[in-house]
């Protein structure tokens, strides 16, 4: 089976989109952990799929699925590369774009060369929580921003070996069945957080992660007072910016500013 295709990035976070507005696109866990193959694949962190709008309230849907095939509620990056992708077929008007996820209804806006995506309110947040790792008693920091986020703060990033400590909390049982994705923090003195994640579904670091880097502007101007919009640059040299407004009821209006890149497009032969 043939499949046209279009590779994409936000930020070096990288996807297969594909336009399946007629519905004619359906494919397995294994056929998605195929193309998402970096040997044996095109290469991604993720697929995307450009459906139609299922009420008369968006203008399309986003499916998001894995590297593993798994499908997941939301990616950040993933929606910004949605947008340019839905835009350039014509769907939406005057550069603004509302679809839905299966974290619920995203707004977005084409800004320049950049991509604004309203995401929904965050859930679960929870702050100075401990939970007993190999390497002992670990302050963590916590919140669903469409998909669960745990935020640990360090003093150097780069020291980190992500894989082992991020593989250990996203398997933890404090967080199961489910799981949860990673991000260590650095705050250097100009304010800029700089960000390494670790996600779930890919079972390794990637270059970036949108609602990682959400989560972490979150919780530094909570814990840390940075300013917002809040300034973040992730593994892949990107800088992202986060806002959001802080109400009585809690936190609203959360927004992710970022780039994101066509790479190129194809078909691609897969295994049925």
């Amino acid at each position: 089976m043939q499949i046209e295709f279009t590779k994409m990035h936000g930020a070096g976070n990288d996807f297969v989109m594909i336009d399946n507005l007629d519905a004619s696109v359906r494919l397995s866990p294994d056929q998605i952990a195929e193309l998402c193959h970096r040997r044996f694949g095109i290469g991604a962190d993720g697929v995307l799929l450009l459906e139609p709008p299922n009420s008369d309230q968006v203008d399309a849907t986003m499916v998001y699925y894995n590297a593993d095939g798994s499908r997941a509620e939301m990616c950040g990056n993933g929606a910004r590369c949605f947008t340019a992708f839905a835009l350039k077929r014509g769907l939406g008007r005057d550069g603004l774009l509302r679809f839905t996820t299966d974290a619920g209804i995203v707004s977005a806006e084409a800004i320049n060369d950049l991509y604004r995506i309203e995401l929904t309110p965050p859930t679960d947040l929870n702050l100075n929580r401990t939970i007993e790792l190999k390497s002992g008693v670990t302050t963590i920091h916590s919140v669903n921003t469409g998909v669960p986020h745990v935020v640990h703060f360090v003093d150097n990033v780069e020291a980190v070996n992500i894989r082992s400590f991020g593989s250990e909390i996203r398997y933890h049982a404090d967080f199961a069945p489910a799981g949860a994705n990673v991000n260590v923090a650095q705050i250097d003195n100009s304010g800029l957080v700089r960000v390494r994640t670790y996600e779930r579904g890919v079972e390794d670091e990637t270059l970036a992660c949108g609602t990682g880097v959400t989560a972490v502007g979150i919780v530094s101007h909570l814990i840390h007072n940075i300013a917002k919009p809040v300034r973040l640059q992730v593994a892949g040299g990107s800088e992202l910016r986060v806002d959001f407004d802080k109400t009585a009821f809690g936190i609203d209006r959360v927004t992710l500013t970022g780039p994101a890149a066509t790479v190129f497009a194809g078909r691609v032969e897969i295994d049925t």
